[in-house]
């Protein structure tokens, strides 16, 4: 079973005041650090990284991190160009 993280939010200017607070609230769960109200970084304890990085994720947790639909993001269509094949 596991434990859910607590998830805090705090601004650049909060983490620049206070970074000793900002690293105590990592050790409970995910810091997000925003600029001018938008998710910029994260801070999170070394061995919550570990344990992040070695577990295989898939497409939909990914997708499912909070805040992540906060970020605007339009990328540009690609233009894929088929060309016959060289059997020479």
């Amino acid at each position: 079973m596991e434990v859910a993280m607590t998830i805090h939010t705090i601004s650049s200017r909060e983490l620049n005041q206070d970074l000793a607070r900002a690293k105590r609230v990592a050790l409970d769960g995910p810091v997000f650090i925003t600029d001018r109200g938008r998710p910029a970084h994260v801070l999170m304890s070394f061995a919550q990284y570990q344990k992040m990085i070695g577990q295989r994720r898939n497409i939909l947790d990914v997708l499912a991190v909070p805040g992540l639909s906060d970020i605007d993001f339009d990328p540009a269509r690609a233009e894929i160009m088929s060309r016959p094949a060289d059997l020479a």
